[in-house]
């Protein structure tokens, strides 16, 4: 008898096996890594991505540019969330963790193709991962927050190439100001530090507030604009009637009695009002409404308001001005209130905005973007970011080391030796991780115009002869010591980049079956029907 075919999955499934799966999955991750590497070091291109509602965004920011591309195959995705995490726990190098894992696969598929089990290439990846980061430890230079000259180089280095060149210097003295103010037992709370844009003037007009700035005016036009020595109550109920929670219905028989009760209800708003007069407040910050009776006694008290803060905002001003958030009007004191040396409203065109300045020892700050467009702050506001996450990484691991690709040579030149002493095909594995984190300074210098065989040479001769700081200075295309020169990134940033493009490229590596439940077809650059192939061209 013949025998009839047994069928497991459902006919909407897809599936792709072995070797196929394998060489889809790694291609869909290298063309992520391509995607971006164009975009790596101080001459990268930028991007420009254009939402399906016509938004357009342009930068060189590697985990912006993934999250906005819709990335759909799964293999993909993986990579997408090596940039995210790499952006969570840095804020910086994105960009040379998608590449490095990218160059992993491409690596590892040349070993596959000369027959060496994925689990071996994984088991000597995992060899030369430990090993980098006890190589990265040992060589990592330590900083301390007095050393603001270093401080200032690291933020420069984080900045260059993201179009933030044209201040750089400026904002490099914002970045280690505003983290050294928030830097506290060791740690720095990025969530103390607001970002505000404001479009308008030049990029050299931004500035950093010792204070915080909100993106909200006045209640009422009559209230003053500026007042001096401000004593700020932050309110986070609001300052209305209560509305009953159930429904409820009032009779009233004559027209003495229902002009009572619309005087009680305005007796009630008097009385809020007064509490924050008698406490000694002449600002106040509402999370919630005001209603126009209370602005009114606010406004003849002459008392600065602003209602619907963010909660968000609300935490970062009572860091700023010292001050408590109050849920009940009967326990505000002169003791809750906030200080500052001045509040006032900025109008711009249309556009209003609060300043708090001069706190006394702020915890939270501000730093006001300014420019000329939309697009500009918005790649400021990135490049800004990196800056602050990466100077926060300095000084919260307390370690620096060479940029311009000069930690990955000197890393590739001790992971070479220490591969000399290895037995068994682990040896191949951990000579191709080498090989990738060579393409770090090869990238580099491929996006610059420069021969990147040339300049890998040089650098592989450099750090042979014991310059371990030897890299790649864009600035003038030369191969120096760019500690001396101030191209310096935090240690932080390459440990969490090996890690992560490490862990998912053995990750991916280990897969060799591919089963995908589409509901009629599967996932874009998932070939149908289960077959091998490339994944379809123009899908990333």
């Amino acid at each position: 008898m013949e025998r009839q075919p047994i069928f497991i999955l459902p006919e909407n499934v897809q599936r792709m096996m072995g070797r196929d799966a394998q060489r889809n999955n790694i291609m869909a991750a290298r063309l992520v890594a391509d995607t971006v590497k164009t975009t790596l070091g101080p001459k990268g291109m930028d991007k420009m991505l254009v939402s399906s509602i016509g938004d357009i965004t342009v930068t060189n920011d590697g985990v912006t540019i993934l999250e906005e591309m819709e990335i759909e195959h799964p293999a993909a995705k993986m990579m997408v969330e090596i940039a995210k995490t790499q952006e969570a726990a840095v804020g910086d190098g994105t960009t040379t963790a998608v590449v490095i894992a990218g160059k992993l696969l491409e690596n590892a598929e040349f070993l596959l193709d000369k027959k060496i089990h994925p689990t071996v290439i994984a088991k000597g990846y995992r060899i030369a991962a430990e090993k980098a980061q006890e190589i990265l430890e040992e060589i990592a230079t330590k900083i301390t927050p007095k050393e603001e000259l270093l401080l200032k180089y690291i933020a420069m280095t984080a900045m260059t190439g993201k179009g933030a060149e044209t201040a750089k210097d400026k904002f490099s003295d914002i970045v280690v100001k505003a983290v050294k103010m928030v830097y506290e037992n060791n740690k720095v709370d990025m969530a103390n530090i607001k970002l505000e844009k404001r479009k308008g003037k030049g990029v050299e007009d931004s500035e950093l507030i010792e204070g915080i700035v909100l993106d909200k005016e006045k209640v009422h036009g009559d209230m003053p604009s500026f007042v001096k020595n401000a004593k700020i109550a932050l309110i986070d109920s609001a300052l209305e009637i209560k509305n009953l929670e159930t429904d409820t219905k009032i009779s009233v028989s004559s027209p003495e009695q229902l002009q009572e009760f619309l005087n009680q209800e305005e007796k009630i708003l008097k009385n809020m009002v007064e509490k924050i007069k008698k406490a000694g407040a002449n600002v106040v910050f509402c999370q919630k409404g005001i209603d126009d009776i209370a602005q009114y006694y606010l406004t003849k008290g002459g008392i600065y308001a602003c209602r619907r803060i963010a909660k968000s905002d609300m935490d970062k001003l009572a860091k700023a001005t010292g001050g408590k958030i109050i849920s009940n009007l009967n326990e505000l004191t002169g003791k809750e209130l906030g200080k500052a040396a001045e509040v006032s409203e900025e109008k711009e065109g249309e556009e209003a905005l609060t300043n708090i300045k001069g706190c006394p020892n702020p915890k939270a700050l501000t730093i006001l973007i300014r420019g000329g467009t939309e697009h500009v702050i918005d790649e400021m506001e990135r490049a800004i970011k990196d800056a602050l996450g990466d100077v926060a990484a300095a000084l919260t691991v307390g370690k620096i080391v060479a940029g311009g690709g000069g930690i990955e040579a000197e890393l590739a030149k001790r992971l070479r030796d220490f591969s000399q002493g290895l037995s068994g095909r682990e040896q191949l594995a951990v000579e191709q991780f080498v090989a990738a984190l060579e393409s770090i300074p090869a990238t580099l210098a491929e996006n610059a115009g420069l021969d990147p065989i040339d300049v890998l040479t040089e650098l592989k001769a450099r750090h042979e002869k014991g310059e371990k700081n030897a890299g790649l200075n864009l600035f003038t295309n030369k191969i120096e010591d760019v500690m001396k020169v101030g191209i310096i990134e935090p240690l932080k940033i390459k440990t969490q980049a090996i890690d992560s493009a490490s862990e998912v490229a053995m990750m991916i590596l280990r897969i060799d079956d591919v089963i995908a439940s589409s509901g009629g077809g599967a996932p874009r650059g998932m070939p149908h029907g289960g077959m091998g192939g490339m994944p379809e061209g123009g899908e990333y």
